[in-house]
């Protein structure tokens, strides 16, 4: 899944960005000013940031400039400043894409997903380590090509595992990605998912590929490797 920085001042229309995308496979953190997307950035890892330009404590423009020549990740300004020149002016400050509101949650969904197929800015769509098959396009699991059902934390979960099979990947990483940043996090809410996952991976076939390494975190790996 995704993972955004929703940048807006508009509490009401920041919560219905992130709940309009969050059903079309998007996580979203929100910020309301720059100051907190500053801390946002510096504690977790975005695939793409949605900035509004006029925030109360400055310019998004700026701060967009201030970032460069890094650009990453990637940003699409959504903003009612509609004009030419704000829109060339956006996009020579560093916006890889750039959306006037009033907007449809569908088309800010297409240009998020034309910015995560750019080279460079996103791994492979389909992961598969042995058997194990996972299209993060379509966000389908399956074992020996017969489908998986998962619920969201559990597919996050596989996703992020399959990108980085063979390595452990530690809890508190798994924390970051699973969550946003404003949800409490109960001590064993982690493991319960992990043992749902780990229990329908064994039942599709693919025993003992997920690994609980004790006090570190989790790893997948390639079937032979398993025992």
């Amino acid at each position: 899944m995704a993972r955004l920085l929703v940048i807006e001042d508009n509490e009401r229309l920041a919560a219905l960005i992130a709940e309009g995308l969050a059903g079309l496979g998007y996580r979203s953190d929100i910020a309301h000013s720059l100051a907190d997307a500053d801390a946002a950035l510096a504690v977790a890892a975005f695939d793409v940031i949605v900035l509004d330009l006029g925030l109360p404590d400055g310019d998004g423009l700026d701060w967009l400039r201030a970032r460069q020549p890094a650009g990453e990740p990637p940003a699409l300004i959504l903003t009612a400043r509609g004009g030419l020149e704000d829109r060339v002016n956006g996009l020579d400050a560093g916006a890889d894409d750039y959306l006037v509101k009033p907007f449809s949650v569908e088309e800010l969904a297409a240009r998020l997903r034309a910015l995560l197929r750019r080279p460079g800015r996103r791994a492979e769509p389909v992961l598969k380590v042995g058997s194990i098959k996972y299209d993060s396009t379509s966000r389908s699991a399956s074992v020996d090509d017969r489908p998986l059902d998962l619920a969201r934390r559990e597919a996050d979960l596989l996703e992020l595992l399959l990108r980085r099979a063979g390595q452990v990947v530690r809890r508190r990483s798994i924390e970051d990605a699973l969550y946003r940043l404003d949800e409490a996090v109960t001590p064993n809410a982690l493991e319960a998912i992990v043992s749902r996952l780990r229990r329908k991976l064994d039942d599709a076939g693919a025993v003992g590929q997920l690994h609980t390494v004790r006090g570190v975190g989790y790893l997948l790996r390639e079937p032979d490797q398993a025992r």
